[in-house]
Order: C-alpha cells, then sequence, then structure tokens
C-alpha cells in the first residue's frame, strides 16, 4: 500500500504532481497544501478528481474536514493539531476513511475508541515535508508501536511516513506495518511516474491478495 503526499516546496505543480503519480500506478492520494486556501485546494481537486475517478485512485485531504466533505473526497488525514477525529467522523459519516498521526504508543491509545482507520506513524526519518517535527522514530520506533499495537489487539492500519526512501521500504514492512506514505521521493524526483514505478515494484512482495 502505497499512499502519496503531495509536496507543495516541489517545483511540480501539485495537481502535475498527481498525474505522475497515478501515471505511474499509484491509486492513493493525500491533498496536503497546509498554507492553502480553501479556493486553492478545491481548484487543485477539480483538475484531478475526473483523472481520480476514472483510475479508481483513493483520494483524500490533509486537515480540512469541512472542504472533504463540501467536494466528496474519500476522507482526511488528521494531525494532532487537527479537528477531532470523532467530530470528523461524525461529519463525514461511516464511509469516509480517516487517518491521525502518531508518534508514541499514548497517541494511538488516544484513539483507540474512536472509529479510526489507519495510523500514520512518524516520522520516520528526517523530512523537509513537515515543519516541527516529532522525534525521528526509526526502524526500532515503527517496529516497537507495531509490536505493542499487536500485544493489546489494536485493529487499524499502520502506515509508515516521514523521510522514507526506497531502500527504506523493505525493512519498514518487514517491521509491521501495512504501508508507507511518501512525499518528497516522489514528488521531488526528475521522473514522478518513474518513481512512483520504482517505489510500487519494492512493494510488491508484500502486497496482499
Amino acid at each position: 500500500m502505497l499512499q502519496f503526499i503531495t509536496n507543495a516546496e516541489s517545483s511540480a505543480p501539485i495537481a502535475e504532481q498527481v498525474k505522475g503519480f497515478i501515471a505511474g500506478g499509484g491509486r492513493w492520494v493525500q491533498i496536503r497544501m497546509k498554507e492553502a486556501s480553501d479556493e486553492e485546494i478545491t481548484q487543485v481537486v477539480s483538475a484531478i478528481k475526473p483523472l481520480c475517478i476514472e483510475t479508481e485512485t483513493f483520494l483524500i485531504l490533509d486537515d480540512r474536514v469541512e472542504l472533504a466533505k463540501t467536494l466528496d473526497v474519500g476522507g482526511v488525514h488528521l494531525g494532532k493539531e487537527d479537528m477531532l477525529p470523532s467530530k470528523a467522523r461524525m461529519l463525514l459519516g461511516p464511509a469516509a476513511v480517516i487517518g491521525v498521526t502518531a508518534n508514541t504508543i499514548d497517541d494511538i491509545k488516544a484513539v483507540r475508541s474512536l472509529d479510526v482507520d489507519y495510523v500514520g506513524m512518524g516520522p520516520f526519518a528526517h523530512t523537509l515535508t513537515k515543519k516541527n517535527l516529532a522525534p525521528l522514530l526509526g526502524i526500532e520506533g515503527i517496529r516497537d508501536l507495531c509490536h505493542q499495537m499487536e500485544e493489546m489487539e489494536m485493529v487499524m492500519g499502520r502506515v509508515a511516513v516521514g523521510g522514507i526512501k526506497k531502500e527504506d521500504v523493505a525493512a519498514l514492512m518487514e517491521a509491521g506495518v501495512n504501508g508507507i506514505a511518501v512525499s518528497g521521493a516522489i514528488a521531488n524526483a526528475a521522473n514522478i511516474q518513474k518513481a512512483t514505478e520504482e517505489f510500487l515494484e519494492v512493494l510488491k512482495p508484500y502486497k496482499k491478495d
């Protein structure tokens, strides 16, 4: 499972990043435009949504819950300072996918009783995509979170995020995550389509039917 998080710092426009990712076979996009207005995000979604529908690409927004409802996308990813997942669920309904950011097991325990679909575990490594980074987890930190979730029988998706490169994928999947979320390594690539294809190729052995 590969999620692409759009990158506002890339030289490629957001819509072009998404098109390249889809051309490379990617099918899960998170539109992350922290500093953008609702109008700017709406323009991007309007440009890419027909292609997402045509290719059955899953589309979610970072943070903007009300806008996600207005634009009728698949869900949201929520950081620690964003809307509470319980409120987002009430607004978006039972079919929406809701992901949350987690850096510690306490972060995960805090959403245990809520209707959350996946946990974004990170940051795995240093990344320029986010400001005010939480402590880096590394492979051992990711493995430890996955192990504790299994011990507590917490059934929700586990997605590693933050500074992930192609060569990190195998170790992360073997540490216990279900998928990875990538931003800079794809958005800043000379060829976004090719970078996506390479990530998906490395993920192939871990794909479940």
